[in-house]
């Protein structure tokens, strides 16, 4: 209930903000089973564009640690399906806790496999996590502003999704295997940002 009402909230929000969005290709989300919504990570809003474009799915989240210290955004984060991960040290729960969520709730993840807004290289954990959990990843991109700046100024908003990746043939998580994840995922992503605008260039801010 509170995800749903947050996800409103920040919905009229975003439109108020900037108001020129475009959801693209929304056909293609799973609608009986959980999936991970992948993306590359570009602005730190684009999470919220992502849970906003693939309504009415209820999504679970991986937050640094460090944004739990703060009692109200720790509040917020739990009720809102965000749990805690160690970014310089993961360790086994940030695999184990997303892997529980999909197979025994509801929820569907929202993932962002680069780890980092300027990081272009793709983490096994993302491997790992389908593999456990038996479910597709979908691909996605945001196309916009990059700035608060350009985003009150009003410039277009895409969200595009991709076909559902099964990843259930790699069977093993190894070098080779996380390798042949990380060239589907980011053959998906590029392809998806070229069917938005041929001519797009992501330059990290």
């Amino acid at each position: 209930m509170f995800f749903t009402f947050m996800r409103g909230l920040v919905r009229v929000i975003l439109f108020i903000i900037n108001g020129h969005s475009d959801y693209q290709n929304r056909q293609v989300l799973p609608k009986d089973k959980n999936y991970i919504l992948v993306a590359p990570h570009r602005t730190w809003w684009d999470p919220l564009y992502l849970a906003v474009a693939a309504r009415p799915k209820k999504f679970s989240f991986m937050a640094k640690e460090e944004l739990f210290k703060n009692p109200i955004l720790r509040f917020i984060l739990v009720h809102c399906n965000a749990f805690p991960v160690k970014r310089d040290n993961p360790g086994p729960s940030a695999i184990k806790t997303p892997v529980k969520l999909l197979k025994k709730s509801d929820l569907s993840l929202i993932m962002f496999p680069s780890g980092t807004r300027h990081s272009t290289e793709l983490k096994g954990g993302l491997a790992v996590i389908a593999r456990l959990a038996k479910v597709p990843v979908v691909p996605s991109v945001y196309q916009g502003p990059l700035t608060l700046k350009d985003l009150f100024k009003r410039k277009k908003v895409t969200v595009r999704f991709g076909e559902p990746i099964d990843l259930s043939d790699i069977k093993k998580t190894d070098e080779l295997g996380i390798k042949e994840v990380e060239r589907r995922i980011q053959t998906a992503f590029d392809q998806l940002d070229k069917e938005v605008d041929p001519t797009f260039h992501y330059e990290v801010k």
